[in-house]
């Protein structure tokens, strides 16, 4: 690759990132997984979120550090590089993360249409491709408007999720809190399958990592971003299941049915745009991982060109909402679903071994941020623990 390519431009301040992480995984989860969770947990819904924000709170700690060590575009596949000395097998984590990023896309936009069609009686083969566009496009614009739009709807999807819970506590019948914790054998069956669901709802956090070459001081400021997206998500979560189950509303679409009237309206407006802001997103994190991957020479370099009017990576984000949008046309969104879990289970495993390796190596550089030396074996047990689990139930 040419010498005199522009760099990514580093724009991106702590609480920016916060919102933006705080964002994606708010907008890519409990908007719209929390019906799946309730129908496979029940009244325990509550409990297995807690059990995946845990899960993905062990996993968020590696990333903090891989990112602080190794701020590099290309994310996980850099860290799977660095930890495992291996170019093969860090080709195949950009395999796997390029597949759950469309896939985890793909899924978001087609959650955002459930919503969306409350607002618009449009076909979904219409709002779908029109949604993916228009991220895309405003991906390719700039990563600080990017980011800055997506962070100001993550505030708004966060007031949303606060104003359900507060509603859902007040339309509840009875505070019947006891029937939360499962008491038998197949009550935790059934936790443990919604918890694998309810996974879904944090994946996010690990596009923080991909700004970390647009981040000013990265080594202290992915790493904190990364960490209070995460702990802050684990507690909206429980809130917003707690309230959901307590005001006994349908597993189709629990946010929606705690309101009535032109509260249904108003709380569709937020829905989709804290489900398509997820998308927008997802988009710019598959962009900056084809951009990463193309400046180490794992793609064509064309996909590390940067422009220099837009300060992005316009090949690699054609790329990235190409292949969203195939996704989200031909597969089902449990499908989708299903798929993105598996495989960013799958993609943890790997990055949670590689920080155990790099913080056995012999004059390893001090990072900014460390993560104490029994979280990356925890991590990668509970992560393919969380696998497994959903296999045998």
């Amino acid at each position: 690759m040419s010498g005199h390519q522009p760099a990514l431009r580093r724009v991106l301040t702590f609480w920016p990132l916060l919102f933006y992480g705080l964002g994606v995984i708010v907008g890519a989860g409990i908007y719209v997984a929390i019906g799946t969770v309730i129908a496979r947990a029940g009244d325990a819904a509550p409990v297995a979120f807690l059990i995946a924000g845990i899960t993905a709170a062990m996993t968020g700690l590696c990333y903090a550090e891989l990112a602080s060590r190794f701020p590099e575009a290309s994310g996980s596949v850099a860290y799977v590089r660095h930890g495992c000395g291996s170019q093969a097998l860090a080709g195949l984590t950009g395999l796997l993360v390029t597949t759950t990023v469309a896939i985890s896309a793909a899924s978001i936009a087609r959650g955002s249409i459930s919503y969306l069609a409350i607002l618009l009686p449009w076909p979904p083969e219409v709002l779908l491709p029109l949604l993916i566009v228009g991220c895309t496009a405003i991906a390719a614009y700039g990563v600080g408007e990017s980011v800055g739009i997506a962070a100001a709807i993550g505030i708004l999807e966060i007031g949303g999720l606060i104003v359900a819970t507060i509603a859902g506590v007040i339309a509840a019948p009875e505070l019947h809190f006891r029937a939360m914790l499962p008491v038998d054998l197949a009550g935790w069956s059934g936790v443990m399958a919604g918890a694998f669901i309810a996974f879904f709802a944090f994946i996010g956090f690990e596009t923080l990592a991909n700004l970390a070459e647009e981040a000013k001081d990265p080594h202290r400021t992915i790493p904190r971003g990364i960490v209070g997206a995460i702990a802050a998500s684990i507690v909206l979560y429980v809130m917003v299941a707690i309230a959901a189950v307590l005001s006994d509303s349908g597993a189709d679409r629990p946010l929606l049915d705690i309101f009535a009237g032109a509260g249904v309206w108003l709380f569709a407006c937020v829905g989709f745009l804290a489900v398509g802001n997820g998308t927008l997103v997802q988009v710019v994190m598959l962009a900056r991982l084809f951009y990463g991957m193309a400046r180490n020479g794992q793609l064509p370099e064309l996909f590390a060109r940067v422009s220099p009017r837009t300060g992005t990576p316009l090949w690699a984000t054609a790329l990235a909402g190409c292949i969203v949008t195939g996704a989200a046309v031909v597969v089902s969104f449990e499908q989708l679903l299903i798929l993105t879990n598996a495989l960013t289970l799958a993609i943890f495993v790997l990055v949670d071994l590689a920080l155990w390796r790099v913080q056995r190596m012999p004059a390893s550089a001090t990072p900014g941020f460390a993560a104490p030396r029994w979280v990356p074996p925890v991590a990668a047990v509970l992560a393919a623990g969380l696998m497994l689990a959903d296999l045998a139930t």
